[in-house]
């Protein structure tokens, strides 16, 4: 596996992640859908990574998350998606503890997220809470939605 900070530029990170949004948008109303599209990855604050196969980053997209400054030292964790065909091998491990090691290394003191509250989400929550995550109110600009589970840790 090769993690590689991103700049959204290729075809077929787009795609990936056009995938992404549809398969979030199928799955929650659209008031609680809050995944960010190609332009808001594209964000200043925003850190983008590819997980690709192989060694160099030669090989296919296998999976991607991303880093979103809230403030100073609290940021959000976005965008985290496996290639369907390759969940439960252990990208997404991989690539959360990628984050969570950049995010202290930028000076990030906590992270947040906002994932699915129903059973879909059930694989990403437990992930989230093997890493440590523990379930907090809405952080940010998110508001108390049914279909939101919101989780925090302390980095460091």
């Amino acid at each position: 596996m090769h993690i590689a900070t991103d700049d959204l530029s290729g075809p077929e990170i787009a795609a990936f992640l056009h995938e992404h949004l549809a398969h979030m948008r199928s799955l929650s109303p659209p008031e609680s859908t809050h995944a960010l599209d190609l332009d808001a990855l594209r964000a200043p604050g925003v850190t983008f990574w590819s997980v690709r196969d192989g060694e160099g980053g030669s090989g296919p997209l296998v999976g991607c998350g991303a880093l979103k400054a809230l403030d100073a030292r609290h940021a959000e964790l976005k965008s985290m998606r496996t290639r369907p065909a390759r969940q439960r091998g252990g990208i997404a491990s991989l690539l959360l503890t990628h984050i969570l090691d950049e995010a202290a290394g930028m000076g990030f003191t906590r992270l947040s997220l906002e994932t699915g509250s129903d059973e879909p989400f059930l694989p990403a929550r437990r992930l989230y809470a093997k890493f440590g995550f523990t379930e907090c109110p809405p952080f940010g600009d998110y508001r108390p939605d049914p279909y939101s589970t919101f989780m925090t840790r302390e980095l460091g």
